[in-house]
């Protein structure tokens, strides 16, 4: 009578190495991303305002002129206005339209202490695109 074998068969051993394929193709991977990000991210603005041998008018159709005079008063087109009038007026502008954009004219006497001030207005009151308006060089 037979009850079989009595000895062992060697089952497969587990694979005890790290497959390294998968995780260096992953770490060349984010290396190409942040190597093309990381110039990006890191953008500073030389700006030369108000003159500009470039300057154009912009294409936007709908747009507010906004004037910044030497003494500190503000104009809406032509209109010079007060400050609360004029927070009054923007917002009511950027309420009415949206993706209006801003088309800032400052005098080159103005501090750009002011000039940054305005802005800050202006997007609090939600006008976000904001122009700086210059003149054209000789």
């Amino acid at each position: 009578m037979a009850f079989g074998r009595l000895e062992r068969t060697q089952l497969p051993q587990p694979m005890s190495d790290i497959n390294m394929t998968p995780l260096i193709d992953v770490m060349l991977v984010l290396l190409v991303i942040f190597m093309i990000t990381a110039p990006l991210m890191s953008s500073s603005l030389r700006l030369d305002l108000p003159t500009s041998d470039a300057a154009t008018p912009s294409k936007a159709p709908d747009f507010i002129a906004v004037s910044l005079t030497p003494d500190g008063r503000l104009h809406l087109g032509e209109e010079a206005l007060d400050d609360a009038s004029f927070d009054a007026r923007i917002k009511a502008a950027a309420q009415r339209q949206s993706g209006l954009e801003v088309h800032l004219r400052a005098d080159q006497a103005v501090p750009y202490g002011r000039v940054a001030a305005l802005i800050g207005r202006l997007q609090q009151a939600g006008l976000n695109r904001i122009a700086f308006v210059a003149q054209p060089g000789p």
